[in-house]
């Protein structure tokens, strides 16, 4: 993939900003996270202030996808094809949404076959 589109799942974002992925593992393109990736990481209950901070530096650097109609009904039909998490499925939906690749390390992510998936 040269120059497309790619969402970024939270574990895959964790990974990022903890040192245990490097971007050159990632492919090139656009990068975005959905909504849920971002609540996700500030909500954390152990988070200290230094890493919120990384995280906040992180988040002005890459476009957020909102949730919409579109992104609604698609994570519905995710949730109940493929008994997905809620969040999960969102984000999938956001995914398909976008004609992004997906990177994450979620493994229970890569039945969902109308998506591609990168697992790094």
């Amino acid at each position: 993939m040269n120059g497309g589109k790619v969402l970024l799942d939270t574990n895959a974002v964790l990974y990022l900003l903890g040192g245990k992925l490097e971007t050159s593992a990632l492919p090139a393109g656009k990068f975005f996270i959905s909504f849920i990736t971002e609540l996700e990481l500030l909500s954390y209950p152990l988070l200290t202030q230094s890493d919120e901070r990384v995280i906040k530096e992180f988040l002005k650097e890459i476009d957020i996808i909102n949730i919409n109609p579109e992104i609604k009904k698609l994570a519905i039909s995710f949730r109940k094809g493929y008994g997905l998490k809620l969040p999960d499925a969102i984000v999938c939906a956001t995914s398909l949404f976008l004609e992004a690749s997906l990177v994450t390390r979620d493994k229970n992510l890569t039945k969902v076959k109308e998506l591609t998936i990168l697992v790094p």
